[in-house]
């Protein structure tokens, strides 16, 4: 007795046609061929344009995008380069310039480090910092069509956990 399997493989269709006969299926063919080509054909109907929508309210900026403003501004108006702050910092090139471009949310340390670098205390850079969120909302605000609430400045000291 041999077993011989057999080399054709077999095929599992994935919906189970009606019996049809092969002219039927090649009509068919045609009929989807055409039925796709007009798909294909057909233009592009221009979506209308709601002109009633409210504008959306501008967003509000992320503290590790404002404190890296702060540190770029402070350190260009000492003229000082990305690798000087850095060494002195102790802190990467690379990570400082991420955290410069508001990409990392650094560590409290890290901002102190940084600060320092700078001739700038912790507080100070936290206080130049919520000036600068107090300057965006401010702005945003101004540009808003109608504020949730009345502006009221905040002359505290911010500190993050």
């Amino acid at each position: 007795m041999s077993n011989q399997v057999s080399n054709e493989a077999r095929v599992i269709p994935l919906r189970a046609e009606p019996n049809r006969t092969e002219s039927n299926r090649t009509e068919s063919n045609r009929t989807e061929s055409n039925r796709n080509e007009a798909i294909r054909t057909e233009p592009a109907r221009p979506q209308p344009v709601r002109t009633d929508a409210p504008e959306p309210a501008p967003r509000e900026p992320l503290w590790r995008d404002l404190v890296g403003e702060v540190l770029r501004r402070e350190r260009l108006a000492q003229e000082r380069t990305l690798r000087d702050v850095a060494d002195e910092a102790r802190i990467s090139l690379p990570y400082l310039s991420e955290i410069e471009r508001g990409r990392k949310e650094a560590s409290s340390e890290v901002l102190a480090a940084a600060a320092r670098a700078l001739g700038l205390g912790l507080g100070d850079l936290l206080s130049l910092a919520q000036g600068e969120l107090t300057r965006h909302s401010a702005a945003g605000r101004r540009t808003a069509a109608v504020p949730q609430r009345p502006y009221q400045p905040y002359n505290g000291l911010c500190l993050v956990a």
